[in-house]
């Protein structure tokens, strides 16, 4: 099991959001909590706040994508054989409806095939409190096996 997934288990997902927030202080403006951690799966659950808003009075563009970076990154964390490095290369993003809820970010990495190095497509999609698909991202990981 990785370090990072048995940190998870351990302290809990308010307290492990809140290490990772501290680790990387951008994702804390969104205020994010990783609700699912587990090989090949990660959820991020974000609560709807003025400060996250665009213009139209939904969630912004760039705050839809840190939550998909986040929930792709910690799941890529936990599923990368022990001693693997990786780091997101791109991402492709697609607004597919306004959010003007919370949202929650599913990553979704249970068909790749972790042991070997190389680019790994994440897909992430985010969802509204009404279960409507707002966004979907396709992040590419490059993934180096020591």
């Amino acid at each position: 099991m990785s370090q990072t997934l048995s940190m998870y288990q351990s302290v809990g997902s308010s307290a492990f959001s809140n290490m990772a927030c501290q680790m990387a202080p951008y994702f804390s403006t969104i205020n994010p909590e990783i609700s699912v951690l587990t090989p090949g799966r990660s959820e991020v659950k974000v609560p709807f706040r003025k400060e996250i808003t665009n213009h139209l009075a939904s969630v912004h563009a760039i705050a839809l994508c840190n939550a998909a970076e986040l929930a792709g990154g910690m799941m890529t964390e936990v599923s990368v054989p022990s001693g693997a490095r990786w780091i997101p290369k791109g991402m492709t993003v697609e607004y597919l409806a306004k959010a003007k809820t919370s949202i929650h970010a599913i990553a979704d990495g249970s068909a790749i095939d972790w042991e070997t190095a190389g680019d790994k497509v994440v897909q992430v999609d985010i969802f509204d409190e009404g279960e409507v698909k707002v966004f979907t991202a396709r992040i590419t990981m490059n993934v180096k096996i020591t």
